[in-house]
């Protein structure tokens, strides 16, 4: 390393202004391709320290002002450590001259003091040993050579920790914990690996993961369930009582000491419960966990030994140089070396809600450079920024910025640190809540009428009784275990277990279909969408653009001569066969002969330079990398015309300005300044556009020298022909342009420093036409397929694409989308932007082709669609997509050709950019929301008759016991939540589920057909297990006085019991009225390999469940009866299914008592009834108040303030309004209408808030 020539006033900076001159190097820095050390040149440059602002010195001097203005320079003050960052000062053995901690200081807030105390972009090179232009090393692994120091890189005189001087900071004891558990940061610092030591110095761009739950701690909230709580607590008395039955009382005849084993059967249930609760918990867990890290995983560009590459955001390493496109969204913190346009979006990172143009390093510096010298400050000094801050996002322009903080170092990082959100509940989830809720509050009021009841009937019997104390004991806990159960029965624990594990099981196969989930409540809408607004280039096509025909002036073209698809516009077929397009046209090797080099250079400069693809390697091969239209450009430049590498191209022409694309007009442009002195500006973009601004086009091709001729009415209708011919061939359009200045800018943009497009329509005029070149990019092999698949399921798909009109039209009638023999509408966006709303709601619903689309079209499409009652789908790729894809009530971005913007407003990512992953998506959808359907079917089956049976058993029986004791019933528990939600929750979706229409957003969560079968099963289940407890004994000859035979009676009962159980579960396999149940049970392994465990699980308990069970073993005929009664559910439903439906909807009673199940309304108005629906309809329905119920006068707490003014209170209050009511009636006849009209009566339904303006009466 060279060290900084010695000049005079070496000193440090005092603490008050001083004029002795200061050297200040600047260094740049390239790296040595023999040693990993980087070699440096330095300059120097002489600054001056009495404009360095330090704080008051000591002597009360107050700060002096850098030439006058408001910015002050302060150098002094810039690295001190924040309270809590001690510890990123202090670093150990290292090879660089700056420390995370004074990185940090750029950042949080903004620091241009921090800035030019680095040295500006020359000493963070030299003090990061990287070069701006080659970047780092791709060999780079352990730095060797002198280490560069801080006084190396940064100007003379600048306290290294700020405040505290040269003294190195002491960290806090729980810094230095904390910077011990950061990963990575010493496996990662042994010799050998790739940039060794920037990894252990500055990390690695990943944040530490979210710690997950234990399988302890999952147990422990698994547990914490009031209901397992207090059966725990009865378990142990129950056990308690046991032990001294079996220990400390007499047993008669020598039997068995087994009054122990109920407490430890119900403990061990309860054991089982909560382990496989804990396992589900933490499988699910572990899946998301997954599919976070996929998310956050993706590439980005930077240039490594003076190449592009495209690398994982977590290798990106400080001292990278990184590019910036329009619609990045910025990963890590750095500094902005140059580029051009580059505006940010850090509303996210700062909540500056503007805009933020960036000035390149050099361009700062040198403006703090003149302060330091003592000049006046620019005027827009506190405007000049060249930070980019990560979690920003890129609007405007390309560049390049080199990289200063990663991981947990970067600003966005250390916010993200205390931010890892859990996943919220999807809306199906809350609603099922909600449900699970009641239904326990229901379950629960049974228990306690139970209890009340068996208690009443337990203490009449007390007076005969001559059992000991502890038998009463065992009685009264007995009955209490009971009451409890049904409890236990009645909440449904596995409700949201089954939504949770259907969504967690959809998003992970969805994943291998190609569909990244981000938001989970899109999955479960993505079944009910009924429209989809798909993009065309890489979503129906196949995204692998070539240039198969080129018309390059009026002298030569080749390809397009393949004939048109069949228009329905008969008058432009017409056209186009009279108007014979006579540019000659020839095989593409004659037509690359016919040029000159000079055309040659004009074609490949108007791409390479006119371009932001670059090359790069993807998977190994050498490639371009960029927009497919871009790529396919230059692949031409470079296979047909010799076009040397891009980025030696662009090294070559002297690029003064660039003006990026403009999806609003739809082109882009480059300004190079010519050998000559001139000025050229390329332009590139939507051809009949680029043909509208053209008064010349390019001539004698085959010349030297570069000529144009004007351009001609007939000219323009020849190539308006070319144009509609490429696009009639489904092929895309390109047009090209060229207009020479002789000074840049231009009068009409003086005093333009940035252009846009919209600023540089002002020169749009009187360009050369260049060439017209035609695109093809075939359609995928499955997209024809899948939108026949999405109108078979009831799903609308409409085209929305920036091509032109003819082009999205042949698209679109080639994969079935444009009918219009059907009514089906094909416009251009500027066409429909100008409708009314009236229009577009009347347009919208036939539109299937929205061709020459903005972002803003498709965003009104998106709005026009939900305001008439749709569910969208939207798919998009652009930066400007992202107020579509938020609006959309889901939103698809492409991961492959999607920005990062895109992909942060959108709920799904395609990881394949293929529309028939969303139908793929659509499938996965309905799915789970079967998935949860089925399992509240047989849910609230199980539910009603075992709670029923319970009850009814139980009161009926002498010893107060019911026909299914505890630990038989947590078994049926054990049944119908988990192992039914793991059967029923992981069906796969069957190919038809897409044979019928979306359900609308008012659609029931509770159908007619479920209703139809919960009642009709529950029905059959009571009888059945009624019949044989009650009358079982007379039918198959029982004695149940003889206390085995009614064991044998009980057991067969219990076994009868979970077989209709078992059976059902199969039944609601099917929601819909068709009879095959067994539709691709072979496909879900799931469901036959828990229906096996349950079926095991059963016969073990029958055969050696023995005292703990309170059964007995059942021989070949009991278990014929059972699994034969059982059975029976199976016919029994197919019966039910053949039950009209409308025969159901006749008998259905008014439901609305079952208002509370579903989401609370919004507040009534005073003079408005009280209406709520039941919970079979869904939170969007608003429109089918049927049969509105008087107001429940119970919850009035839980209901608020609505049920307050709606319900009376109390006698007292209702005779005070009659009372009131009576007196403005008196009144009224008294005074007349006069005063009646000042009278405004609110006590109307009861509300009893007095009167408004009639304060004397009391």
């Amino acid at each position: 390393m060279s060290d900084s020539s010695p000049h005079e006033g070496n000193e440090p900076l005092s603490s008050t202004p001083t004029l002795t001159p200061l050297q200040q190097s600047s260094t740049t820095t390239t790296p040595n391709p023999n040693d990993a050390s980087p070699t440096t040149t330095t300059t120097t440059t002489t600054t001056d320290p009495g404009h360095l602002q330090p704080p008051a010195s000591s002597n009360g001097a107050p700060p002096a002002k850098g030439g006058g203005g408001g910015f002050h320079l302060n150098v002094h003050d810039a690295f001190t450590p924040d309270p809590g960052t001690e510890d990123m000062y202090v670093v150990k053995n290292s090879a660089f001259a700056f420390t995370p901690g004074h990185l940090s200081k750029l950042f949080n807030p903004k620091s241009l003091d921090a800035f030019y105390a680095l040295g500006g972009l020359a000493g963070l090179e030299k003090g990061l040993r990287t070069n701006r232009e080659t970047g780092l090393s791709v060999d780079e692994t352990s730095l060797t050579g002198p280490a560069v120091t801080f006084e190396d890189a940064a100007p003379k005189g600048v306290p290294k920790y700020g405040a505290n001087g040269d003294a190195e900071p002491v960290p806090k004891a729980d810094n230095v914990a904390n910077a011990a558990s950061t990963p990575h940061a010493e496996e990662h610092g042994k010799a050998g690996g790739a940039f060794a030591d920037r990894r252990r110095i500055f990390k690695e761009n990943r944040l530490p993961e979210k710690k997950s739950k234990t399988l302890l701690q999952l147990a422990w909230i698994t547990y914490n369930d009031k209901v397992l709580i207090l059966l725990t607590i009865a378990a142990v008395v129950s056990l308690a009582l046991g032990l001294y039955q079996t220990f400390g009382g007499s047993h008669e005849g020598g039997g068995a000491r087994v009054e122990w084993v109920e407490g430890v059967a119900i403990m061990v249930a309860i054991v089982i419960v909560v382990v496989v609760g804990t396992l589900n918990d933490w499988q699910m867990e572990r899946q998301f966990n997954k599919l976070n890290q996929k998310h956050n995983d993706r590439t980005v560009k930077v240039i490594r030994s003076g190449k592009s590459l495209e690398i994982s955001v977590f290798d990106i390493m400080v001292g990278d140089v990184m590019h910036l496109f329009a619609g990045d969204l910025v990963p890590v913190d750095g500094v902005f070396i140059n580029g051009h346009g580059v505006k940010c979006d850090e509303s996210s990172a700062t909540g500056e809600s503007d805009l933020l143009k960036k000035v390149n390093a050099d361009e700062v510096f040198a403006a703090l450079e003149e302060v330091a010298k003592g000049g006046k400050p620019r005027a827009d000094m506190e405007k000049l920024d060249p930070f980019i801050i990560s979690g920003s996002k890129i609007n405007e322009g390309t560049g390049t910025f080199l990289v200063t903080a990663v991981g947990v170092n970067s600003s966005y990082g250390r916010i993200t640190m205390a931010l890892h959100t859990e996943q919220e509940d999807t809306p199906l989830q809350k609603k099922l809540n909600s449900l699970a809720d009641w239904i326990a509050k229901l379950g629960g009021g049974a228990a306690l009428v139970l209890f009340i009841v068996l208690f009443i009937k337990f203490c009449v019997s007390l007076k005969d009784s001559t059992d000991s104390p502890d038998q009463k004991g065992q009685i009264f806990l007995r009955l209490f275990i009971t009451s409890v159960t049904v409890v236990v029965v009645a909440v449904p624990e596995g409700l949201p277990l089954a939504v949770t594990l259907a969504l967690a099981f959809a998003t992970t196969r969805m994943m291998k279909d190609n569909n990244l989930v981000r938001v989970l409540k899109a999955c479960e809408t993505m079944g009910n969408a009924t429209t989809i607004c798909s993009d065309k280039t890489g979503t129906l096509t196949q995204n692998k653009m070539t240039v198969v025909a080129t018309t390059l002036g009026k002298s030569i073209s080749f390809g397009g001569d393949d004939k048109p698809l069949e228009t329905d516009d008969q008058a432009v077929a017409d056209a186009a066969a009279e108007k014979k397009n006579t540019v000659p046209n020839v095989p593409v090797a004659e037509f690359v002969k016919a040029l000159s080099d000079t055309t040659k250079q004009l074609l490949v400069q108007s791409n390479a330079v006119n371009s932001t693809a670059f090359e790069g390697d993807d998977n190994g091969e050498q490639t371009f990398i960029g927009s497919k239209t871009e790529v396919a450009l230059l692949t031409l430049c470079r296979d047909h015309l010799g076009a040397a590498p891009v980025q030696e191209e662009r090294t070559n022409a002297n690029v003064v300005q660039v003006v990026p694309f403009d999806s609003a007009v739809k082109y882009m442009a480059t300004v190079v300044k010519l050998p000559s002195g001139k000025f050229r500006a390329y332009v590139k973009g939507a051809s009949e556009i680029l043909l509208a601004q053209c008064s010349k086009v390019v001539a004698a091709l085959d010349s030297d020298e570069l000529t144009t001729t004007d351009f001609t009415e007939s000219d323009r209708e020849m190539f308006l022909q070319t144009i509609t011919s490429y696009a009639g061939q489904t092929l895309r359009t390109i047009g090209s342009s060229y207009r020479d200045f002789d000074s840049w800018p231009p009068p009409e943009l003086a005093g333009q420093e940035e252009l846009t497009a919209a600023e540089f329509s002002k020169v749009h005029k009187d360009m050369t036409l260049v060439a017209i070149y035609g695109i093809k990019d075939p359609l995928r092999p499955t997209v024809i397929g899948a939108i026949k698949d999405c109108q078979r399921a009831g799903v609308y798909v409409r085209m929305v694409t920036g091509d032109n009109l003819l082009t999205g039209r042949a698209i679109a009638r080639e994969c079935g989308i444009y009918t219009p023999e059907t009514g089906g509408i094909a416009m251009e966006g500027p066409v429909f932007r100008r409708k009314t709303e009236a229009e577009l709601k009347e347009l919208v619903p036939h539109l299937q082709v929205l061709a020459r689309s903005s972002p803003e079209d498709k965003r009104i499409l998106v709005r026009t669609l939900k305001e008439l009652g749709e569910t969208v789908a939207v798919t998009g790729d652009g930066t400007n997509d992202a107020p579509a894809l938020k609006m959309a009530d889901i939103g698809f971005a492409m991961g492959i050709a999607g920005t990062e913007v895109a992909k942060e407003a959108a709920a799904i990512i395609l990881m394949d950019d293929n529309f028939a992953s969303i139908v793929k998506g659509i499938s996965w959808g309905r799915a789970v929301n079967d998935a949860v359907k089925k399992f509240l079917q047989f849910q609230l089956t199980v539910n009603i008759t075992a709670v029923i049976l319970t009850f009814v058993s139980a009161v009926a029986s002498d010893e107060e016991q019911s026909v299914l004791n505890a630990v038989q019933l947590l078994w049926v528990n054990l049944i119908m939540d988990t192992f039914a939600a793991l059967a029923l929750a992981t069906d796969p979706p069957t190919p038809s589920i897409l044979d019928r229409m979306p359900d609308r957003k008012s659609a029931p969560l509770i159908t007619l057909r479920m209703y139809k079968m919960i009642f009709g099963q529950a029905i059959c289940q009571l009888v059945i297990t009624f019949v044989l407890n009650f009358a079982g004994a007379s039918l198959l000859g029982y004695d149940i006085s003889d206390e085995q035979q009614a064991l044998h009676l009980r057991t067969l009962v219990f076994n009868t019991f979970v077989w209709l159980q078992i059976f059902n579960e199969i039944n609601n396999r099917r929601l819909d009225n068709r009879y095959n149940i067994f539709e691709g049970i072979t496909k879900n392994y799931f469901f036959l390999a828990i229906n096996v465990v349950m079926v095991g699980g059963q016969v073990l308990i029958i055969f050696v469940g023995g005292e703990a069970f309170k059964i007995v073993a059942l021989n070949g005929k009991e278990w014929g009866l059972s699994i034969g009664l059982g059975a029976i559910s199976l016919p029994w439903g197919a019966l039910i299914r053949t039950v009209p439906d409308h025969w159901v909807a006749a008998c259905i009673p008014d439901l609305s008592f079952l208002k509370f199940w579903g989401k609370k309304k919004k507040k009534a108005s005073s003079d408005e009834p009280l209406t709520e629906k039941p919970i079979v309809t869904d939170d969007s329905s608003v429109d089918d108040e049927r049969n509105p119920g008087p107001p429940l006068r119970i919850l009035t707490s839980i209901r608020g303030e609505r049920a307050r003014q709606h319900i009376r209170r109390g006698f007292r209050q209702y005779m005070h309004d009659q009372k009131v009511k009576a007196k403005v009636v008196v009144k009224e006849v008294v005074s007349g209408s006069r005063t009646a009209s000042k009278v405004d009566v609110t006590t109307a339904n009861g509300g009893g808030e007095g009167l408004k303006g009639a304060p004397a009466l009391k």
